[in-house]
């Protein structure tokens, strides 16, 4: 676990509960571009309370077990919440849906209500309308909860429909971390970062890269991820006959960037989603961009303008955009060069101020948003 380095005491301390990069997601990458943003400041000292603390060496071995991993977790985290969020003035709680917000903001909630604590909730998950309709300890929490941030505004107007507030504040991406490249033709080099599970649906693209292989025979795919799913997509990239199709299994974030230097096209095909930083990775990198049209990716690429959007789950749709893309001169240029002015907004320096003027209305309510540090 992370531990903060000594600091001034007029500091706003903020306990950010989120899971490790052990964990390979949205949430552990963007917990991760947050206490890297912070660590330099002058403002804001943040240290990572992690859902998926290591446990005593004594249960290790219980730990390997799949069902009592998560009683071993939770025997874990529980004392560490309260050990670590004791010493916070805000803490900033990452959230998903279902099983996952019992788990992990749910018990941050209640240590921090218990300690006196103001909570910032930090909910990320394109399955939020259905969470919402299902569980009403999570529509109870989140009208007791003080602040509530999403990446989207999709997400915003999810909220609204069960009567909850929430504001929208985008995810951030080390836009130095992927090097833009302007591919004036080309090739079919596919790439697909998504993890292997359902909401996913990783195997609506291995469809639709059968039929970019059928127009394309040369055409070449390579899968990033891991998950649930991962036998049975082998199995139908297999059973499908393709050819240049690599599994390239779990890769770190310091990896990931050169899978996206090495590719010309980005393919994603979601049944779900909201703000996936995939897309924001392709953008920087100026890998044109095809992608069905589900949640909040409408809100981040507009179709024809910073990529090519296709109906859920459409395989034949989705293989005519990608081989657009190869056949159509100038318009891979053309989107890529649109997506990647649209990074600005979501870089550390555009987003600082709104955290820190989140931070400080829960501890400060009637101060003024901290400022931004000067940099010489």
């Amino acid at each position: 676990m992370s531990r903060p380095m000594t600091r001034p005491t007029n500091r706003l301390r903020v306990a950010i509960v989120a899971p490790t990069l052990e964990i390979l997601g949205g949430h552990s990458v963007q917990a991760d571009a947050l206490l890297a943003g912070w660590r330099q400041d002058s403002e804001v000292e943040a240290w990572l309370v992690p859902i998926n603390p290591l446990p005593p060496a004594w249960l290790t071995w219980a730990a390997r077990r799949r069902y009592v991993r998560t009683l071993v977790t939770q025997l874990t985290y529980w004392p560490l919440l309260w050990r670590e969020l004791r010493r916070a003035d805000v803490v900033h709680a990452f959230s998903a849906s279902y099983t996952s917000f019992l788990l992990a903001p749910l018990p941050a909630w209640l240590v921090a209500r218990a300690l006196g604590k103001p909570v910032l909730l930090n909910y990320h998950s394109g399955e939020a309308a259905d969470h919402l309709r299902r569980s009403g300890v999570a529509r109870t929490v989140l009208r007791r909860i003080g602040t509530t941030i999403v990446p989207s505004r999709f997400l915003v107007d999810v909220f609204a429909q069960f009567g909850l507030a929430a504001e929208a504040i985008p995810n951030v991406i080390d836009r130095e971390r992927f090097p833009f490249r302007r591919r004036e033709r080309l090739r079919p080099r596919l790439l697909s970062t998504r993890n292997f599970e359902a909401n996913y649906n990783v195997a609506c693209t291995l469809r639709a890269f059968a039929r970019v292989q059928a127009r394309h025979p040369d055409a070449t795919l390579t899968v990033v991820g891991s998950g649930s799913e991962a036998p049975a997509l082998r199995v139908l990239a297999a059973a499908l006959g393709l050819r240049g199709v690599t599994f390239a299994g779990r890769v770190a974030p310091a990896e990931i960037a050169r899978h996206y230097a090495d590719a010309d096209v980005y393919v994603q095909t979601p049944a779900v989603d909201n703000m996936p930083l995939s897309v924001l990775e392709a953008f920087a990198s100026g890998v044109p961009v095809v992608s069905t049209d589900v949640g909040g990716v409408r809100a981040m690429l507009t179709d024809g303008v910073h990529g090519l959007l296709a109906p859920p789950d459409d395989d034949a749709a989705i293989a005519d955009r990608v081989c657009r893309l190869l056949e159509e001169p100038g318009l891979g240029v053309r989107l890529a060069d649109a997506a990647r002015r649209e990074i600005d907004a979501f870089v550390w320096d555009a987003v600082r101020d709104r955290w820190a003027a989140a931070y400080a209305r829960l501890v400060r309510p009637a101060m003024a948003p901290v400022a931004a540090p000067e940099h010489s």
